[in-house]
């Protein structure tokens, strides 16, 4: 995406998407991961348009957000 595209999406209000293969490349995974993940339910939310996905930009944060591994305990440390 360049400037023009971004300052077209500001334009409109609209939220930028990703693709299948951007999404992929940004979480570094196969896109055959993605597609798994998704028969599984695990996957961030997408659109669908016809055959074709996205992402939102907000729901790949809070998906991403939503893998995180709790803080390790201190006792956890100390073995």
């Amino acid at each position: 995406m360049n400037a023009n595209d971004s300052l077209s999406l500001e334009m409109w209000g609209l939220e930028q998407l990703l693709d299948i293969n951007e999404l992929a490349a940004y979480l570094r995974v196969p896109v055959s991961t993605i597609y798994e993940w998704r028969m599984k339910g695990r996957a961030p939310r997408a659109h669908r348009y016809g055959k074709h996905l996205t992402f939102a930009v907000s729901d790949v944060r809070a998906w991403v957000d939503a893998q995180r591994e709790p803080e390790a305990s201190p006792l956890a440390d100390r073995r």
